[in-house]
């Protein structure tokens, strides 16, 4: 049997009726539609197949940059485990000592802004009477009231070993009630005058006048005490 070609089915020689070889046209045409039709079909399904490959591709590298690596998400990133050091803060100054509170106007005179001193003549012939002076000032910035009382003021004489001498309150001791108010750098004057005897504070021992040589002269207010002025007796 000679083989089937297209020119002999569209043109169909031979003794068989026509009818066979119109079948075989058409059975040759339906082959040619299936060929065609699958090598469509098959072209479409190649090129969506293609355009979701690269859609995939491209959605998976746009997204690969927000996801960290494996080694990120096992090991911190070189950026968060070295710290740079902070810069040396500049040194400061040690803090200053808190200003001492203001002194209220019209207050007391405490003793540390309470000026008290004592004078004497310097030299003093034995048995004389000189005088002394006790010397109260204050060395504040505002008005203050220190009690002047006779009672609160005292001069006491010591020998050059200490010995006590004489006490300005031992026989005469005077009362008083003198407050005063003292504005800064106002200073009082109070004037005492000594005997020239011996004396001690119950002014029962029998009194005389000390031996010529060198004395100490120290006063007190009530708390406040002065320092020692020197007395010499000739």
């Amino acid at each position: 049997m000679p083989p089937i070609t297209v020119p002999g089915v569209l043109h169909p020689v031979g003794p068989l009726p026509a009818a066979v070889y119109w079948r075989r046209r058409l059975v040759v045409l339906v082959l040619l539609v299936a060929v065609v039709g699958g090598l469509g079909w098959g072209t479409v399904w190649f090129l969506d197949r293609r355009s979701g490959v690269s859609e995939a591709a491209a959605s998976t590298t746009t997204a690969r940059p927000t996801e960290l690596p494996a080694l990120d998400r096992v090991v911190p990133s070189a950026a968060a485990a070295v710290r740079t050091p902070a810069a040396p803060s500049e040194p400061t100054s040690p803090p200053s000592a808190p200003a001492a509170p203001a002194r209220p106007a019209g207050g007391p005179c405490a003793d540390d802004v309470l000026l008290l001193e004592v004078r004497t003549p310097g030299q003093a012939a034995v048995g004389s009477k000189p005088t002394f002076q006790l010397v109260v000032g204050n060395t504040g910035s505002v008005p203050c009231v220190r009690a002047l009382d006779k009672e609160l003021q005292e001069l006491v004489l010591v020998g050059a070993g200490g010995n006590r001498v004489w006490g300005s309150n031992d026989c005469f001791p005077e009362s008083s009630d003198e407050p005063r108010t003292l504005a800064p750098g106002e200073v009082v004057v109070v004037p005492v005058v000594w005997g020239g005897l011996t004396s001690e504070p119950t002014c029962t021992a029998p009194r005389g006048a000390p031996a010529p040589g060198a004395y100490l002269l120290r006063g007190r207010l009530d708390t406040k005490v002065s320092a020692d002025a020197p007395l010499t007796l000739q």
